[in-house]
């Protein structure tokens, strides 16, 4: 009962802290603490870091504190503070929220939100690199997420501060950029061009780790011993138009029918899926690619399209069914 008490004041506090911290936001001075923190000597990288750390735990915005750390530290050791600062915060925030809460989500977590918990905590360190790199979510409440969850805290510290850098790098040689531009240095126009590549880099990424997410075909034999076999685990996703669904070539009959049209509403619903074998069937695989791509953009883990689809399928002969399946 007195550890119930305590969290409950705890989480309070807490609140009360970031509620402040929010409610003040405006008043961030950037240049007093560029002075602030210049004054401090040979601290003053250990001071930078902490104050990123707690910005980070009362979801005060970082990118601000990113571009102030090339400006104070320069692109190398900027970087280095940025980064250690991000992830110190990132990981007190992830074990604050399971302190105060994670005992109490495990327990009385039920239905989709427990599914998708358990995918999440199956991912383990690949969900963490994942959204580093593709930001899903803001990052601050993330970090508080991520703690509810049964990931460990190694893993998470590590992949953190790997799949941060590249994002924390750029921003950095930003705002290393932007004192140059104040200073009017003479290689002004050659570390903005290097900033422009470092952004152009880091906003390209996401559609890279979308495409290293996304696994080879699936030859329709393969699907058809696994249907045989039974493999309960296995989605079978159509994804072609309803009326195609229940046309001249069938369907399969464990597939379950969501147009391409409509992927992107029912996303949500298919969250409990994230780290389920999904297969993609349509006509050829065209409209199964494309699908793909959106789900292994969202996060979802196993998808593979079926080469060939219900083309391949119907070439060998194998059963359809031409009545509606509705989908769960």
């Amino acid at each position: 009962m007195h550890r119930s008490v305590l969290r409950i004041l705890s989480a309070l506090l807490l609140i009360g802290a970031v509620a402040t911290a929010l409610l003040y936001r405006d008043q961030l001075d950037i240049a007093a603490l560029e002075t602030w923190v210049n004054g401090a000597g040979a601290a003053a990288p250990l001071i930078f870091i902490g104050l990123y750390a707690l910005a980070t735990v009362l979801f005060l915005p970082g990118a601000v504190l990113t571009l102030a750390g090339g400006a104070l530290f320069g692109p190398l050791w900027g970087t280095l503070y940025n980064l250690l600062g991000a992830t110190l915060g990132a990981t007190l925030a992830f074990l604050i929220a399971r302190h105060l809460a994670g005992d109490w989500v495990q327990t009385r977590a039920k239905g989709l939100i427990a599914r998708l918990i358990q995918g999440v905590e199956a991912e383990g360190w690949r969900f963490v690199a994942f959204t580093r790199l593709v930001p899903l979510f803001p990052f601050n409440l993330l970090n508080y997420a991520l703690g509810l969850t049964r990931i460990r805290v190694l893993p998470y510290l590590l992949a953190s501060l790997i799949f941060m850098l590249p994002g924390a790098l750029a921003y950095t040689y930003l705002g290393f950029v932007g004192r140059e531009a104040m200073a009017g240095s003479e290689g002004l126009i050659r570390n903005g061009l290097i900033a422009l590549a470092l952004l152009a880099a880091v906003a390209f990424l996401p559609r890279l780790i979308t495409r290293l997410r996304q696994r080879p075909m699936l030859p329709v034999e393969e699907l058809k011993r696994r249907l045989d076999t039974g493999d309960q685990d296995l989605l079978v996703l159509d994804v072609r138009t309803p009326e195609d669904f229940v046309g001249d070539q069938g369907h399969l009959a464990e597939a379950v029918n969501i147009p391409l049209e409509h992927l992107p509403d029912q996303i949500e619903a298919l969250e409990s899926n994230l780290e389920r074998p999904i297969a993609l069937i349509c006509r050829t695989d065209r409209r199964s690619a494309q699908a793909a791509a959106l789900l292994a953009g969202r996060g979802f883990a196993q998808v593979q399209v079926i080469q060939g689809g219900m083309t391949a399928w119907r070439a060998h002969g194998w059963p359809v069914e031409q009545a509606h399946a509705q989908a769960n």
